[in-house]
């Protein structure tokens, strides 16, 4: 299968054939393409969404997948997601979001913060809305959500990220109080530090020095293939077992604020 030949909806015959449908979001890069990659292998028809159409479909004809053009952020793509997915979905991982600015509260732009609100908790929101009804129907479902361990601790200048990540967290717990007593699993992975290409570089606004002083020293940060590997993990559980959340982070890094790093001489 090559991009050009990539279905925008999920087959018939996948549904047909009773294999079991996942939907990522933000899956053309980093972690959410990687998860893909993962459940792809476990035997999953994935669902690949996101903004870039050239990315996903280079991810979903790796995969044999469905490309999706979607931006979380926009309700009628969201919707037109929902009926490419077709009438059942077994696993969602709600992956798109990320961070935008640096800058200590007193000086940061309200803009990045309603874009990271958007993307990462109503966003999160629009997506999970739209695919409950196929989740539902699948009988035995999972969502996944892709937080934070900024979620957990806050950090000078990162305020903005800090609170959209508490934000999705909050969600996703609230869910699972609302759907208890549902065929339906909730939740979060939360990473902490992940070196991807792209995370920190969107960040700092496309400095790439800025970017890299991130894990400057660090022996060993998470990669992307790591989350993904736990994503998968929790999708392979027994549909009794519910990981409501799980923290992940490199070894060198204790905390937040607790980060080894190895000095070059």
């Amino acid at each position: 299968m090559t991009p050009e030949n990539v279905p925008t909806s999920v087959p018939a015959s996948v549904t047909e054939s009773g294999t079991r449908v996942a939907v990522v979001t933000g899956a053309g890069s980093g972690i959410g393409a990687a998860t893909a990659r993962a459940l792809a292998a476990d035997g999953f028809h994935v669902v690949c969404a996101a903004r870039r159409v050239e990315r996903i479909a280079e991810v979903a004809a790796e995969i044999s997948g469905t490309a999706v053009a979607c931006d979380v952020t926009d309700a009628d793509s969201v919707a037109a997601l929902a009926q490419a997915c077709g009438p059942v979905v077994h696993v969602l991982v709600n992956n798109a979001g990320g961070a935008f600015g640096n800058d200590p509260v007193e000086s940061a732009d309200p803009e990045q913060w309603k874009q990271m609100f958007d993307v990462n908790v109503v966003g999160l929101l629009r997506v999970t809305q739209a695919l409950l009804p196929a989740l539902r129907a699948s009988g035995d479902a999972l969502i996944v959500t892709l937080g934070s361990v900024a979620g957990r601790v806050v950090y000078e200048n990162g305020a903005g990220y800090v609170a959209a990540k508490h934000g999705a967290k909050a969600v996703t717990q609230t869910l699972r109080l609302e759907l208890c007593g549902e065929p339906v699993r909730i939740s979060e992975v939360a990473p902490g530090m992940v070196h991807t290409p792209e995370f920190s570089l969107v960040r700092y606004g496309g400095d790439q020095s800025a970017a890299d002083a991130v894990y400057d020293g660090v022996p060993d940060p998470l990669v992307a293939e790591d989350i993904a590997e736990t994503v998968r993990w929790i999708a392979s559980l027994p549909a009794h077992v519910n990981v409501d959340e799980l923290v992940v982070r490199p070894r060198a890094q204790a905390a937040n604020h607790k980060v080894h790093r190895v000095t070059q001489d």
